[in-house]
């Protein structure tokens, strides 16, 4: 068994123009004040971090590591998530995600399209760079808008779906698997990849690809009403990444898993700071360490109700506390009475 790495955090949900959040180095040492031992870096701010430099500079790389070394922390992995949300748009959210691209091609779908590819493409570069073993991501989706089978789905239109997906990621994940890193896309609602069933059809169209993989949330599995432990069971061979992230889920006579069009503060399914909801993090990292995860355990703060500076403060212990220190031993060795192969056949009458 493997001791899970952590605390760490995704510092997306931090970034901003006031200190000590707007710089690599700043934020770095408030994380590493709170706690955290690991940072995951987003890629598209470049307040932190150059995705191009990174990809084509060894020496870049090793400064953006003493920067974090002097603060006592090390980089978890990249992510491309809102790149990656963009190498499979369906046109009906065209407006919505164009402000995820650069100026120059917003309202352009194909050159958005092809600066997202080369994008995620570059992070592959710059993790190998960084020493790095995994990167994470969205899938982007084609189908999503048709999720609810009214009116019914034309027959194949699904199929066609993850066909065309798998056509656009294929080179990406060969382009990952070229530089030895692992691609692990999070599981998330409007992603064409938002539950188990779902990779298990992207990974059926892109050949099984040994470098897709999974970005463990349970957050978004209590949303949908999922069994978060079973997934674990189920997948934990492709689990690479893992965000600690709270949820909860009240249903009313009023709404339920589709929220109602509300507000995150007055939806039934609503993220929580850690320790705030209802998922059992102990029986989750209790199954990771029993499986052998031997990646980091990354806080992604999301909450309605709570600061997140107090979020962040509260969520380095969690993790901490939560983190099994896996044991070498058994707990009965103190009786074990040695190997005897002919004492075996004798206890067993034979």
């Amino acid at each position: 068994m493997k001791t899970i790495k952590g605390p760490a955090i995704f510092l997306a949900q931090f970034a901003g123009d006031a200190a000590p959040f707007s710089s690599l180095d700043a934020i770095a040492g408030w994380a590493a004040g709170l706690g955290f031992k690991g940072v995951q870096i987003p890629t598209w701010d470049g307040r932190m971090f150059d995705l191009a430099k990174a990809a084509g500079s060894q020496a870049y790389c090793d400064d953006i590591r003493a920067v974090l070394d002097r603060h006592g922390l090390v980089p978890t992995e990249l992510s491309t998530h809102l790149q990656g949300q963009l190498v499979a748009v369906h046109p009906a959210y065209d407006l919505p995600f164009d402000g995820f691209a650069v100026p120059e091609v917003r309202g352009n779908p194909a050159a958005r399209q092809a600066w997202a590819v080369e994008q995620v493409t570059l992070a592959a570069k710059a993790s190998a760079n960084l020493g790095l073993a995994t990167a994470v991501t969205f899938s982007g989706a084609l189908a999503w808008p048709y999720f609810y089978p009214w009116p019914q789905r034309p027959a194949g239109l699904v199929e066609e779906a993850f066909t065309e997906l798998a056509r656009r990621w294929t080179p990406i994940l060969n382009a990952y698997d070229a530089a030895g890193i692992d691609l692990a896309y999070e599981i998330h609602p409007g992603e064409d990849l938002h539950d188990g069933a779902t990779f298990e059809c992207f990974l059926e169209a892109v050949g099984g690809h040994a470098r897709a993989n999974i970005l463990y949330d349970p957050s978004h599995m209590v949303l949908q009403q999922m069994d978060y432990l079973a997934f674990i069971d189920l997948y934990h061979e492709r689990i690479k990444a893992f965000h600690v992230k709270d949820a909860e889920f009240r249903p009313s006579g009023r709404s339920g898993v589709y929220g109602g069009y509300q507000g995150w503060i007055d939806r039934p399914g609503r993220f929580r700071s850690l320790g705030d909801g209802q998922i059992d993090f102990k029986a989750i990292f209790a199954k990771l360490a029993a499986y052998d995860f031997a990646g980091w355990a990354v806080l992604e703060w999301e909450c309605a109700l709570k600061h997140p500076e107090d979020g962040a403060r509260e969520g380095a212990p969690f993790i901490r506390d939560h983190i099994i220190r896996v044991t070498e031993t058994s707990f009965d060795d103190f009786a074990d009475s040695g190997t005897d192969h002919a004492a075996n056949r004798a206890m067993l009458g034979l």
